[in-house]
């Protein structure tokens, strides 16, 4: 699998692809594709895609967390095709898995269905981290009034049509390869793929009230640019005024992918603050050829890596978190990792444990 267009995949996914093993499951009709890294101990975090996302797009936060002693799972939106069948479908997921709370972490549309699978599953969802999303998909419809021929579009227009969302370049460097690694996931996408995320997109819905307190959720927003109207954001800022704001100065519609130091100190310091309790001394070690080294407690199923991106920011005071500038702490093309600023990021977790 390619991590961009036509060009070669980045060091650290390939070696994120020969560590971490690609799950598979049929539950029903749906074929789940996920990723589950980390101590099973650890109540895990459940990260969910935008449109043109895929389990893939997570991982390095897999890379990093699970190394930390967080458990995190990673997936693909299977082929649903409205809300109700999301909420079910998901749910049933879980069950399979013999998870019965989680901690979402949703971008864009997976932001989106993760409120409304909270505002639906209230007692199974512990917190939210909510990243570019929105609170009801009524501008989406008015802009796609071709919704009702979805399902007999070919598979290169509605690529065509998804792609036509990501902002044009120039990008700075890390913002470009973000493009690139989401452009390689989107031709991955078969069209039942790509017309069921649209048709979530535009089926007219919006969030009603959560018993999720506020001050369970933090929304993790770049202030540069993304796909996602500021009204809409906006909107989404208003509804949850207690919760925690993440505010990253850049970053673009992939934050995940361009910004990964900032975004793994937001999701470890939200993780920290609802309670959950990594658990270090329950990973186990990998050589840099992927095989398994030595592990306090193997059967406990706790993975990680040797070398995971470092962490950099700081953390504001009040209820904002702001974020110091990018430094390009990441090699371009390669796994070798350098932590900028593992001193700073220790300190502002210890402010919070």
């Amino acid at each position: 699998m390619k991590g961009g267009s036509g060009g070669a995949a980045p060091g650290d996914y390939v070696y994120f692809k020969s560590v971490v093993p690609l799950h598979k499951i049929s539950i029903g009709s749906k074929l789940w594709r996920y990723y589950d890294f980390g101590p099973k101990t650890v109540p895990p975090l459940v990260c969910i895609p935008g449109i043109a996302g895929t389990a893939d797009v997570y991982y390095k936060q897999i890379m990093s967390l699970c190394m930390k002693g967080y458990r995190v799972i990673s997936i693909d939106v299977p082929q649903v095709w409205n809300h109700h069948e999301w909420i079910h479908s998901f749910e049933k997921f879980l069950d399979s898995m013999n998870i019965h709370h989680v901690h979402i972490y949703g971008t864009s549309l997976g932001g989106f269905l993760a409120q409304i699978f909270a505002q639906h599953r209230p007692r199974r969802v512990k917190s939210l981290v909510l990243s570019n999303t929105f609170l009801e998909t009524h501008k989406f419809a008015a802009a796609m009034p071709w919704s009702p021929v979805v399902n007999w579009t070919p598979s290169f227009l509605l690529k065509r049509y998804l792609l036509t969302g990501i902002r044009d370049g120039p990008h700075e460097p890390f913002i470009a390869d973000s493009v690139d690694f989401i452009v390689g996931q989107v031709e991955t996408l078969s069209r039942e793929d790509l017309s069921s995320r649209l048709m979530l997109n535009v089926n007219v819905a919006s969030v009603g009230s959560l018993m999720l307190p506020d001050s369970l959720i933090t929304i993790m927003d770049t202030n540069d640019y993304s796909a996602v109207p500021q009204q809409l954001k906006d909107q989404l800022n208003e509804r949850y005024p207690g919760a925690r704001r993440a505010v990253l100065k850049t970053g673009g519609d992939f934050p995940f992918l361009s910004r990964p130091d900032e975004v793994n100190l937001y999701l470890q310091l939200h993780l920290r603050r609802v309670g959950v309790e990594p658990r270090p001394d329950l990973v186990q070690g990998f050589t840099r050829n992927g095989s398994a080294g030595s592990s306090k407690d193997p059967k406990d199923g706790g993975d990680s890596f040797d070398d995971s991106p470092g962490d950099n920011g700081y953390r504001g005071s009040g209820g904002s978190d702001h974020v110091s500038p990018h430094c390009g702490s990441e090699s371009h093309d390669s796994d070798e990792q350098i932590p900028t600023s593992t001193m700073l990021a220790n300190t502002l977790l210890g402010t919070v444990s």
